[in-house]
């Protein structure tokens, strides 16, 4: 109780009637008790019983009246711990955790010896990675309840933490010395925790005789088992631990890493050694496909062609679809990739003589096995870049059987990697109607329309498989399905409609931060389930959380639209922007406003009516447990409010951070922190990233234009630089540019790459740039589709005409159009050459805006007026 507020015996009591109809959440009937007390005159103003009516407000979904309760009470009675571990209560429940840990300090100012508080201050602090507080609290709990487990497992592990291992293996053996009132399964996690600790201090002797002695203990054989043959390899022990190694695959042969193990103990010297051992695998488990299949990595000659035609005969009699993703491990090396195309072609001709695989068979192939056969050589074709021979394999596949869903969808997976996702769309479409309640399939064929632009199709395609009655956007939001908001953002990106993709962006973001959030829950539930090594796994998964390939991707096409709308801001709707200098007549300038301004007048009523909707719902779901409503999130995520912000810059950097800390590693991070340094006109920053690029891989194209760029811009900003970063920046320049000028630099780079188109790309670019007048020959580089050229592909030549449609090579029409032209003859079946499929793929949202004939022209006008498209464009995605 309050010593400043204190409560007769009457008034107390119904005081924990209060608490209690919290804890068992009857919030009415705590709130006429709480109202008995507050109508009294002389405790109308009581502080406590303020804060319990307040947090009872909140638990109700009425956050508003919550804080205003709450401060109230804590205001009437700042001296009571009650008031201020309330106040705590609600900013966790906001995520506001700082907020909340400074709440539970001056809590425990009040009350040192409070476990619930101790108990709640801990789970924020080690939420908030602050282990030196999270030690000392753990230490208090433990010293006010040593006889609680908790208590001593929280204390290990704060030291576990900060990396003391020693002496958090010390308190669980102190612990487990102690008291024996545990199940014998809790024993065993405690013992392997313990050996845990000490292989993370590197004591790997002591670890060895801590897990023998304990063998009897440990029921977790398969962890006892792993734990002791590395140790003993880790010792030296080669011999021992190649035996355990060998009793792990008896009990799992199709473990990858333990072949790898077994190799690096028992070291074989010959390749007849190396097979012995997957030989020997293979006698113990005949049914085990890994020791098979892994012994095609390393073997040669006669003796390779026997394993592997032995090894795809078998698979092709079973009519086993993904045989060619069992083997894609295999096309790294060009003899094996001939060896086996030699293979299935000579069964494919063999069979349509004999019916045989080969000639001296004794008994005959079955008929099924034709297609399997040419379902393989169709992604061997295709995985080659032979686009043409893959589709007449697929082709004769669907001839021989067009019931199997899986030829069409190879055959769009060709057409995919021929650069045509429409086709590609329509084919996997065509096999979905075969089967639909396939949910890969209809995945598949979602993601190939998302990628053709056609987002409203893939919408309803992915309806068949989300809640009834919802949206198919925001259920999809929901669970977190990023791969679909991440093909969206990128779409959405292509289309230029940056405030949609920014909005999917956004999403996925929030996604990894509900991910955060939601370890919350796991900090005292392992600690009592003992889960204390998956524990520590968690809490370490969730520090390198957004090094996700999800996030990676998300973050660096974010920056990209940021980076764009700085160049390109959009203070005005897109509409207006592009009416300003399009070439269009006064009717066709009025029509598009007239419609904009009516689409937007929809969308606001239907935003409304779907937010007062969701926050309806929201409340009625969460008003036992008094969460957040999803829509006062939602509500944020405008796109109209996110391509308009004012710095672009600012909000493109709240993405680089976090892949800063955790894809240094990989060169895109630091070339995505020079564009928006150089914005910024920040040159230590700049020359930064350029040198942490140049750490991981010199010879990038990308990274090429930046060197480039950035010598160009000290040299122009020499009057502005102090003369330290002058200093400092010339000394780095010289190495970057390895003591030449920057012409010399550029032309000794397109020397070193000439066979490379990429890196021809980049050099052209930047000659282009210094030589403003040798323009033909910059274009006569980028455009030779010689032969001798090391990636000429559809996805290369494709960044080359982007580069000639940017105006990165000046005006050019003529030199585009035949550009165009040969590589269409080329690669006759990528979108990005064909003029009559970009006629045909008209967008499914400018389609449905566009209601005349007239405005479908508009809408699908040539791309040399790219104002009108912008116009346009945006007029059909508010509609």
């Amino acid at each position: 109780m309050s010593q400043s507020q204190p409560l007769p015996p009457k008034e107390h009591g119904i005081f924990k009637r209060i608490l209690k109809c919290y804890e068992q959440k009857q919030y009415k009937s705590g709130l006429k008790f709480a109202k008995q007390i507050l109508t009294n005159p002389k405790f109308h103003d009581h502080g406590e019983t303020l804060a319990m009516r307040g947090l009872t407000y909140n638990a109700m979904g009425r956050k508003e009246e919550a804080y205003e309760e709450v401060k109230r009470g804590l205001k009437n009675d700042i001296k009571s711990h009650i008031c201020w571990h309330v106040y705590g209560v609600l900013q966790r429940a906001d995520k506001k955790y700082d907020e909340a840990i400074k709440c539970y300090r001056n809590a425990l100012k009040l009350d040192p010896d409070n476990l619930q508080i101790l108990r709640d201050l801990s789970l924020l602090q080690i939420q908030m990675r602050d282990l030196e507080g999270f030690k000392e609290t753990r230490y208090r709990l433990l010293q006010l309840k040593p006889s609680q487990r908790n208590g001593w497992l929280g204390y290990a592990i704060s030291y576990h933490l900060l990396k003391d291992h020693t002496m958090a293996a010390a308190i669980i053996s102190q612990y487990r010395q102690c008291t024996s009132e545990r199940v014998a399964y809790e024993n065993g996690e405690l013992a392997l925790f313990e050996n845990y600790l000490h292989c993370e201090a590197g004591q790997h002797q002591v670890a060895l005789d801590h897990l023998e002695a304990n063998d009897s203990v440990i029921l977790d054989r398969l962890s006892y088992h792993e734990t002791w043959a590395k140790l003993l390899e880790a010792l030296g022990k080669r011999e021992q631990a190649a035996s355990i190694y060998q009793i792990l695959l008896t009990r799992n042969p199709e473990n990858r890493a333990y072949y790898a193990a077994v190799e690096r103990t028992t070291l074989p010297a010959t390749e007849e050694d190396r097979l012995a051992i997957y030989d020997d695998v293979a006698r113990r488990r005949p049914y085990a496909s890994l020791p098979k299949r892994l012994v095609l990595d390393f073997l040669t000659g006669d003796r390779l062609r026997e394993r592997l035609a032995a090894y795809m005969r078998k698979y092709f009699l079973k009519g086993f679809a993904p045989l060619f993703n069992l083997l894609r491990g295999l096309y790294s090396d060009k003899e094996k990739v001939q060896l086996i195309g030699d293979l299935v072609e000579g069964y494919l001709e063999c069979h349509a003589q004999c019916g045989k695989f080969d000639v001296n068979d004794e008994d005959e192939a079955p008929p099924s096995v034709e297609i399997w056969m040419l379902v393989y050589m169709a992604h061997h074709y295709s995985y080659t870049h032979d686009i043409e021979r893959a589709l007449q394999c697929v082709n004769r596949a669907i001839e021989h059987t067009p019931t199997l869903v899986e030829l069409y969808m190879l055959k769009g997976k060709i057409y995919k990697r021929a650069g045509n996702y429409l086709q590609a769309a329509e084919w996997v479409d065509e096999g979905r109607l075969l089967d639909t309640a396939d949910r890969y399939v209809n995945c598949l064929c979602a993601k190939y329309l998302i990628r053709s632009d056609q987002i409203k199709r893939a919408e309803e395609i992915c309806e068949n498989f989300t809640r009834d009655g919802a949206c198919a956007e925001e259920n999809l939001n929901e669970m977190q399905c990023m791969w679909f908001q991440t093909e969206c953002a990128l779409s959405y990106q292509k289309q230029g409609k940056w405030g949609e993709a920014l909005r999917k962006c956004h999403q996925i973001e929030r996604h990894f931060v509900d991910m955060i959030e939601d370890q919350f829950d796991f900090h005292s539930y392992c600690l009592r389930k003992m889960t204390l090594r998956t524990y520590v796994g968690l809490l370490r998964l969730e520090d390198n959380l957004r090094s996700h390939p999800f996030y990676f991707k998300t973050a660096k096409l974010a920056i990209e639209i940021y980076l764009h709308l700085y160049e390109h801001p959009h203070t005005s709707s897109a509409g207006e922007a592009g009416l300003a200098g399009a070439e269009m007549t006064e009717a066709e300038k009025k029509k598009i406003r007239n419609k904009e301004r009516k689409a937007k007048k929809r969308a606001q009523k239907e935003d409304a009516a779907a937010a007062a909707a969701a926050a309806a719902a929201a409340q009625k779901k969460d008003s036992s447990s008094g969460k957040n409503s999803e829509a006062d999130k939602e509500t944020i995520l405008r796109a109209e409010d996110l391509v308009r912000t004012s710095q672009p810059l600012e909000e493109a950097i709240k993405f680089l951070k976090p892949l800063q800390q955790m894809a240094a590693g990989r060169i895109e991070t630091h070339l995505l922190a020079y564009r928006i340094y150089s914005k910024k006109r920040k040159f230590l920053m700049m020359l930064l990233s350029v040198k942490k690029a140049t750490a991981i891989d010199a010879n990038h194209p990308e990274l090429h234009e930046h060197v480039v760029d950035f010598a160009l811009a000290v040299n122009n900003s020499s009057n502005d630089l102090n003369d330290v970063i002058r200093r400092i920046v010339d000394e780095e320049l010289l190495l970057l540019l390895d003591s030449k000028d920057v012409a010399t630099f550029n032309r000794l780079y397109l020397e070193r790459n000439a066979t490379s188109l990429r890196h021809l790309i980049s050099g052209s670019k930047v000659l282009c740039r210094l030589k403003p007048d040798e323009t033909q020959s910059s274009l006569a580089l980028v455009t030779n589709l010689s032969d001798d050229l090391e990636d000429r592909r559809a996805d290369t030549c494709s960044s080359v005409l982007e580069a000639l449609l940017s105006g990165a090579f000046g005006v050019c029409p003529e030199t585009v159009a035949s550009y165009k032209a040969a590589c269409h003859k080329l690669f006759p079946h990528a979108g990005a050459f064909s003029s009559e499929e970009k006629d045909a793929k008209v967008g499914d949202d400018a389609v449905a805006a566009a209601g005349t004939e007239e405005e479908i022209q508009v809408a699908t006008a040539p791309a040399e007026n790219s104002l009108r498209d912008e116009a346009v464009a945006a007029a059909a995605a508010t509609d």
